[in-house]
């Protein structure tokens, strides 16, 4: 990227051992003489890095598809201002392939078969000088050769422009283009360019007999930009809108096949809405009733449970009473019968001394 716009921009380093797809937008406000760009680069962090990879794609769906619904929303808006809006829909997705110069991997068919309905797709080799020009051509038929039996549409270059026609029939004669990065200038010549330097030569970026990024960087921000931005609104971003206003309910016939206007539709969505508010209400305070009910008598069955429980207590604590009463009573009568024992045993005794003193008397005397 820095590459195709001449620009530093700024590159985190991202491991490769993150546990799900990241996705990091980056925007950048360029400027080359009275031209200028606000440019959004979305990188896919972690991308195919995860062991399982069957559900890699949905955070670039996902992604996708929340800018069209921040399009959408601005535009359904009373007070909309389009004009000045920032634009964060996706208008072209560079779609890097490794070059192993034998066959798309799985993972690359799915992701794309799933983006091409979301957004312009145009399929990029990347470090096209690690494998050999006969090679790479062999792998660039095989690539689009797979491309088409599995039905994936990538973005092809318009020909209905009389101007542009030719050129972009040649160019996507040459998809998917293999392209070579590097921001280091290398002395080729008399004469500074960007290449990549070899123990065995000079790649050179710009070098068309190299590689294609000269091709790539014409035909994507000097010939077809504005295309793309039109495709992505008149195709992928229209797709996107039909289905979400059928998903609410929105047509542009009724079932007799004649036109409804979005009033009638409005009305109508709005009573079905009332009618079915109406039944949940009334679904909720059936509900209610019986939760009531249920709680009623669940409380019920607690009372006479604890009625049940207290008359147990109640009773228990009666016969406790009782056999304590009966125990006091008779406590008190041994209390008695001692009583009585004990004053008997005292009169005895007082009668014996009594008894004694008179004998003792009589042998005096």
């Amino acid at each position: 990227m820095d590459t195709l716009f001449n620009t530093n921009f700024e590159n985190f380093e991202s491991s490769h051992f993150e546990p799900q797809v990241k996705l990091r937008a980056q925007t950048y406000d360029l400027q080359e003489s009275n031209v200028r760009l606000c440019l959004t680069v979305v990188n896919t962090v972690g991308f195919g890095d995860q062991m399982n990879k069957q559900e890699s794609y949905q955070p670039v769906v996902d992604y996708i598809d929340r800018q069209f619904e921040s399009y959408l929303q601005e535009e359904l808006k009373i007070r909309r201002s389009l004009h000045n809006y920032h634009d964060s829909r996706v208008h072209v997705c560079l779609y890097f392939i490794s070059p192993s110069g034998h066959s798309l991997k799985s993972l690359d068919l799915v992701t794309m078969k799933k983006l091409d309905s979301k957004v312009n797709i145009i399929p990029v080799i990347a470090k096209a000088d690690t494998i050999s020009k006969s090679e790479l051509h062999k792998f660039k038929i095989k690539i689009m050769s797979e491309l088409v039996s599995n039905g994936v549409q990538i973005y092809q270059f318009p020909l209905d422009d009389e101007t542009v026609a030719k050129v972009n029939t040649t160019m996507n004669g040459h998809l998917p283009f293999a392209v070579v990065g590097s921001t280091e200038e290398v002395c080729v010549g008399n004469k500074m360019v960007k290449a990549r330097q070899y123990p065995w030569g000079v790649v050179q970026v710009e070098n068309e007999s190299h590689c294609d990024f000269v091709k790539l960087r014409e035909m994507l921000i000097c010939v077809n930009m504005e295309d793309l931005r039109e495709q992505t609104h008149t195709r992928h971003y229209e797709l996107y809108r039909r289905c979400k206003l059928e998903e609410m309910g929105f047509k542009d016939t009724g079932p007799e096949c004649k036109p409804v206007s979005l009033q009638q539709t409005y009305e109508t969505k709005r009573q079905e809405f009332l009618v079915e508010l109406q039944k949940r209400e009334e679904e909720m305070r059936q509900m209610f009733v019986q939760r009531v009910k249920e709680k009623e008598a669940e409380l019920k069955d607690a009372e006479r449970e604890l009625q049940s429980r207290f008359e147990q207590l109640k009773r228990l604590h009666a016969e406790e009473k009782a056999a304590l009463e009966e125990k006091r009573r008779l406590l008190e009568e041994d209390q008695s019968s001692f009583s009585k024992r004990r004053a008997a045993a005292q009169l005895l005794q007082a009668q014996s001394l009594t008894a004694n003193g008179k004998k003792d008397k009589d042998r005096k005397k």
